[in-house]
């Protein structure tokens, strides 16, 4: 585990970090991705992350949101998990995937075509499992909420 994890982790779990985050992270992670056209996400350097392209719900314009995800390394693709810091409403794009589930996500600097599909049931609750043991703050996320936290499965297309 890279140094600054397990601090990362504890305070990851706060209320106050679901407060600011959602404010600073994704910004900051869109500009320097930008500005490296594509080459580093600075949350990455703690989680791996993705840069998902997906249509809007309602606008059907795109959206690019910076996002962590837990690579599927010997079956491929990635799981992106709706947590949204532990805030009640599901993020926008658990709704924009789930009304277009043909994406794209940008991963270490290259443009891959996706396909999103909700897990459910004992899938669900499987993938769940590895989340918490992949990212241990998840738990405190749920335990703050009533909602489910939405999971997805990308393949590539």
């Amino acid at each position: 585990m890279p140094p600054g994890v397990r601090l990362m982790q504890k305070v990851s779990s706060t209320r106050t970090f679901a407060k600011v985050a959602p404010h600073f992270i994704p910004a900051m992670d869109r500009a320097v991705h930008r500005l490296t056209r594509g080459k580093v996400l600075l949350s990455a350097k703690m989680l791996p992350g993705v840069i998902l392209t997906v249509r809007g719900a309602r606008s059907g314009l795109p959206r690019r949101t910076p996002l962590a995800c837990m690579p599927q390394g010997g079956a491929g693709g990635w799981v992106l998990i709706g947590s949204n810091f532990g805030r009640p409403g599901h993020p926008a794009w658990t709704a924009n995937l789930l009304a277009h589930p043909d994406a794209d996500v940008n991963w270490r600097g290259e443009d891959i075509p996706v396909r999103a599909r909700l897990l459910e049931g004992e899938e669900r609750a499987a993938v769940w499992k590895e989340a918490l043991a992949f990212w241990p703050p998840y738990a405190a996320y749920q335990s703050r909420i009533e909602r489910e936290i939405r999971l997805f499965k990308l393949e590539r297309r």
